[in-house]
């Protein structure tokens, strides 16, 4: 690694380093544990991490849907604050568990259901959500409780008692911040930015004027401890651990493949699900809570400068000075200045360019966007991320069970065969009905597939005496399929039409061997290409009913 990277490297381990001491203290409170448990996790969750990830951009920590789920899991089991530290801590060893043994059998392949224009609207109201919290640091207010719009309503609502010198505090910090990235970008904006405001707090007194700072951290070093809650404990937070560890493998894997896209990275799923996984294990064993992958704090990294893992190496390390000696610094540290960094971080996930694309040319997608970032906003963000996958899933079986079948005719002077209906040239045969299914047949549209090729048949003149399925875009034959197959085998036969499959592939003409349908068939009536089927078939053959 260059000189230039490790630079870029530490830059950027600092600049997350500088929100993740300060926002340990926000999300500890949401999660409803001591500050000092936030510190406990933080660099075991970051080392963690890099042993296992693969991400060059992810930092994991607390993020406040991880803490507001941690929060409320645990509140559903006991509202005793005494009990906050134990059952957090092993809720986070569950979910932990359960991604790491769905990435150790490779479920990974369930983020492929949570499709881009999803994953970009649960950013969206991710960041949004983001936004409004730290908005109200800057005006010096409480957003109160509840979901993005209650909370909008409280910060408005609270508008007579907004701090003017909080407001000016974190608009200063906002527009040094857009300056410093628009005119100065190699600059670390968000590191020259805190530390000026630490400065000036400290010089000013801020606090006297009526501005929030952060305020005093108690030292905290990690030691590894049990959680130490009852087994009926483990088994109450168990469910609500599932959806704790969607929501957080979704949002980290959402950050992680986002920004892996922008530098021409790949992420595997089933590496980042067992990763997220592992960091979360050993963070409750350290009396920490849920964490996940952090978008604020990543985008901030990377626009400092980072670029391998080694950032997060740096963080952890740079925590662990902080935890042991170092919290008196941030003490005067403003809540506004906090506040617009995180928003400056965030306002690339609020992606208004891709939605306009998707309302131009993909109204589909739009809608699964819109439902991911409203299913956020209207009811917190696992309801929105279930919703956005129903409606990807919902979309994806329409699409599928509605495939097209096609009538192939043989193009001039080859053995090729191509749509008729986009080859004026293509030339069918007398006798012989060539169609071919669109898309791979499944359980969802396979008898659709078979009322359409009776009805080509029906339509055909003169009557076809052969119909030859062209099967190559289907890899599986399961045996819904070849059931429908076999009933249009048999409606074929009694209009006195032979059915003929071709185009096979190995997988799928195995699954045909192991179905009374081949038998029926008969070996001559399977072959390897389109125009082998027809040349089998020239002669018509008709059976006795």
């Amino acid at each position: 690694m260059s000189a230039g990277g490790v630079r870029g490297d530490a830059l950027g381990a600092a600049t997350a380093w500088a929100l993740i001491v300060p926002e340990c203290v926000a999300y500890a409170q949401i999660a409803g544990v001591p500050p000092q448990n936030a510190f406990y996790a933080a660099p075991v969750a970051l080392v963690a991490y890099v042993l296992v990830g693969r991400s060059r951009f992810l930092i994991i920590g607390a993020t406040s849907a991880a803490a507001v789920l941690s929060g409320a899991t645990v509140a559903d089991v006991s509202s005793d604050p005494k009990q906050s530290v134990g059952l957090s801590a092993a809720l986070a060893v569950i979910a932990g568990g359960v991604l790491l043994a769905a990435g150790l059998a490779r479920l990974g392949f369930v983020t492929n259901f949570l499709a881009e224009p999803a994953l970009g609207g649960f950013l969206f109201g991710m960041a949004l959500t983001i936004v409004v919290r730290q908005f109200a640091k800057i005006v010096g207010t409480s957003s109160g409780d509840g979901q993005f719009f209650p909370r909008v309503w409280t910060v408005l609502r609270h508008l007579p008692d907004w701090s003017p010198a909080s407001v000016a505090v974190g608009a200063a910090a906002l527009a040094a911040l857009l300056a410093l990235e628009r005119f100065v970008p190699r600059l670390p904006a968000s590191l020259l930015v805190l530390v000026a405001a630490l400065v000036v707090s400290a010089a000013a007194g801020l606090k006297d004027h009526g501005v929030d700072v952060v305020g005093k951290i108690p030292s905290a070093v990690p030691v590894p401890h049990l959680p130490g809650i009852a087994a009926a404990d483990w088994w109450q937070l168990a469910g609500g651990a599932c959806g704790v560890a969607l929501v957080v493998f979704a949002e980290a894997f959402s950050i992680a493949s986002r920004f892996a896209r922008e530098h021409g990275d790949e992420v595997d799923a089933n590496r980042e699900m067992a990763a997220v996984g592992t960091a979360n294990i050993c963070v409750g064993l350290f009396r920490g809570f849920t964490v996940s992958g952090s978008a604020s704090r990543s985008a901030a990294a990377v626009a400092a400068g980072a670029r391998s893992r080694l950032a997060s190496l740096i963080a952890a390390v740079l925590i662990l000075l902080t935890g042991a000696f170092l919290t008196p610094l941030f003490t005067d540290l403003p809540e506004p200045v906090l506040g617009a960094i995180v928003i400056v971080a965030v306002r690339g996930f609020l992606a208004t360019d891709q939605l306009r694309r998707y309302a131009r040319a993909d109204r589909a997608s739009l809608w699964v966007a819109l439902t991911a970032l409203f299913g956020v906003l209207l009811f917190d963000l696992l309801p929105g991320l279930l919703l956005a996958v129903a409606l990807s899933l919902v979309l994806f079986v329409a699409a599928a069970s509605t495939t097209r079948v096609a009538v192939l005719g043989r193009l001039p002077g080859s053995r090729t065969y191509g749509d008729t209906s986009r080859h004026a040239d293509a030339a069918t045969e007398p006798g012989i009905l060539v169609a071919r299914p669109d898309g791979t047949l499944f359980f969802g549209n396979c008898d659709r597939i078979r009322k359409d090729v009776l009805a080509l048949t029906k339509a055909a003149e003169p009557p076809p005496s052969t119909v030859v399925l062209d099967l190559g875009s289907t890899y599986h034959l399961g045996i819904p399929v070849l059931d429908v197959l076999d009933e249009l085998h048999d409606a074929l036969d009694r209009r006195r039409c032979a059915l003929h499959l071709a185009e096979l592939r190995a997988t799928a003409r195995h699954d045909l061997d192991q179905h009374p349908l081949a038998a029926r068939l008969g070996p001559a009536a399977v072959h390897p290409t389109v125009a082998d089927a027809t040349a089998g078939a020239a002669e018509p053959r008709r059976r006795e009913g």
